[in-house]
């Protein structure tokens, strides 16, 4: 990693892997396959773009997981009204 990406706060290579070690141990231990994630991304969409104006294809869910307890999070960047039909 070179002293440009720190400076920029990219993550290094080992940070990486560990993110997505980390991933993959919380939909195993969750029993939430990617594929149903989808699902369950897809119907909050459709829901939610029938009363807020929301970016689709910026939505993100993931599930996290700490000592005590497994979340469920969504990530939905709301569009503008006026900007976008």
């Amino acid at each position: 990693m070179s002293w440009l990406d720190r400076l920029r706060g990219r993550p290094s290579p080992r940070e990486t892997a560990k993110q997505r070690l980390q991933v993959i141990l919380v939909h195993d231990r969750s029993d939430l396959s990617p594929g149903l994630l989808e699902v369950i991304k897809d119907e909050i969409i459709a829901v939610l773009s029938r009363h807020v104006p929301i970016i689709a294809e910026e939505v993100r869910v993931t599930v996290t997981q700490d000592a005590r307890e497994c979340r469920l999070v969504a990530d939905i960047p709301l569009g503008n009204r006026h900007s976008r039909s």
